[in-house]
């Protein structure tokens, strides 16, 4: 589809072609409360998944002895990063109002991402549907009582298949596998191979592709089509999993708090999303939009050569429509970025929500792991990095940005090997050298 015509309607389009690092400013953007009256999703709905997930804290407390320490709830810090913002405004030559902290979803129990919040969801609902209906639990029942062998047994005549590019798969792989379930993961060829090895590690069947995440997507649904015992968790489509990371939001609040940080019209919360195919940062920023209204500024963050949601909301033609389209070749290193076609249901349930999205190379994403490393002790995956430039692109844009505060989400990184920390370390400082 290269489009002359989509070209010269959206000349950003151009920029995005020569992988230039783009800001694109949402113009479809209303007033939350009229743009929520319009979707599907909604607060009831993400309110039953925190009490799902309540129901499951004294199972994940001895299913993942880890979770403990917060009574089984699944949750990160909020820390400040005042040196890492230092480094920044150093490295770009540009300065930005408001303090920076640091949602460190890489630090999450069990999957080190943030996966580990709307993937895990998922299979827990799964788990609590069947066995509610086998008569096997009730919701008043203590839900410890799933660690049981009699339970494992019984789910292990289901099995669960989901496709990804890592991270999903990971929280999918592992929670499924916790739980008895036998599960399968269609991996992308940009999946890191260490993924890959800790999930069958693990027990997990991973199926590997040569093609990118489209298709290992397209095989995982397969797999599930015509098997009634088979479910297959659609990283595209669910709206499990986006209500699933969207819990976040209430938490986050209580956090901000502790903080001592107001959000209200005179001190704005800016909230900066790595995004893949869509669901994770996009139920996040749903979630925000829900408890903060219009003082809550979301954006999307993606590699220059996988912008698929950038280019599916700017266009309006959301799934319609991939980078190949335009010519990218969808290859980063922020592999679970490496999404070359948006949701669509993302893509429309936020077309009116969410308040712009940018890129960013793999070369800057590796400069600030680095920076990170230097400046705070904080070691993320590249694609972690993805949000990092958002004050930045803001702050050259000629936002007013006086009293705010800026979150950036680091989706993941502490599952990853020591090995590979220190090669993605030394490749971000030979990046900052040169």
């Amino acid at each position: 589809m290269n489009d002359p015509q989509l070209v010269e309607k959206f000349p950003l389009i151009k920029n995005m072609q020569h992988t230039e690092e783009v800001i694109w400013i949402n113009p479809n953007l209303i007033n939350t409360e009229e743009a929520l009256k319009n979707l599907t999703v909604t607060s009831e709905m993400v309110q039953d998944a925190s009490d799902r997930l309540d129901r499951f804290a004294s199972y994940l407390q001895i299913a993942f002895p880890e979770t403990a320490k917060t009574n089984g709830i699944i949750e990160s810090p909020l820390v400040a990063i005042p040196t890492m913002s230092s480094a920044i405004k150093d490295l770009f030559q540009t300065d930005f109002d408001g303090e920076l902290l640091l949602k460190c979803d890489n630090a999450l129990p069990i999957s080190g991402s943030i996966k580990a919040r709307g993937g895990i969801y998922e299979v827990l609902k799964i788990a609590e549907t069947l066995a509610i209906r086998e008569g096997l639990l009730t919701q008043t029942d203590d839900y410890a009582i799933l660690a049981n062998e009699e339970l494992k047994q019984f789910f292990s005549g289901y099995s669960i298949a989901v496709g990804s590019t890592g991270n999903l798969g990971l929280s999918i792989g592992i929670m499924s596998a916790k739980l008895g379930f036998c599960v399968t993961v269609h991996m992308s060829s940009d999946a890191k191979q260490w993924k890959k090895d800790m999930l069958r590690a693990k027990g997990v069947e991973v199926i590997e592709y040569a093609a990118d995440y489209s298709k290992a997507v397209e095989q995982g649904r397969k797999q599930a089509e015509n098997d009634p015992t088979c479910f297959f968790i659609d990283d595209e489509n669910s709206i499990d999993l986006f209500v699933g990371y969207a819990v976040a939001a209430s938490r986050l609040k209580k956090q901000l708090e502790q903080l001592g940080k107001k959000v209200d019209e005179n001190n704005p919360l800016y909230v900066y999303l790595p995004c893949g195919v869509g669901g994770g940062p996009g139920g996040v920023a749903f979630g925000l939009k829900l408890l903060f209204g219009d003082h809550v500024q979301c954006f999307f963050a993606e590699p220059t050569h996988s912008p698929c949601m950038l280019l599916g909301l700017m266009t309006g033609l959301h799934e319609k429509i991939a980078v190949s389209d335009i010519g990218l070749d969808n290859k980063t290193d922020a592999d679970g970025l490496a999404v070359g076609r948006p949701s669509g249901f993302v893509g429309k349930t936020l077309e009116q929500l969410i308040n712009g999205s940018y890129t960013i190379s793999d070369e800057t994403m590796y400069r600030l792991l680095a920076l990170l490393v230097d400046t705070e002790k904080i070691q993320l995956e590249p694609s972690a990095l993805a949000g990092m430039t958002g004050p930045i692109h803001l702050a050259k844009q000629g936002a007013n940005l006086q009293n705010a505060t800026h979150i950036v989400w680091a989706t993941g990184g502490s599952m990853v090997p020591d090995n590979e920390k220190v090669a993605y370390y030394e490749k971000g400082r030979r990046y900052l050298n040169f």
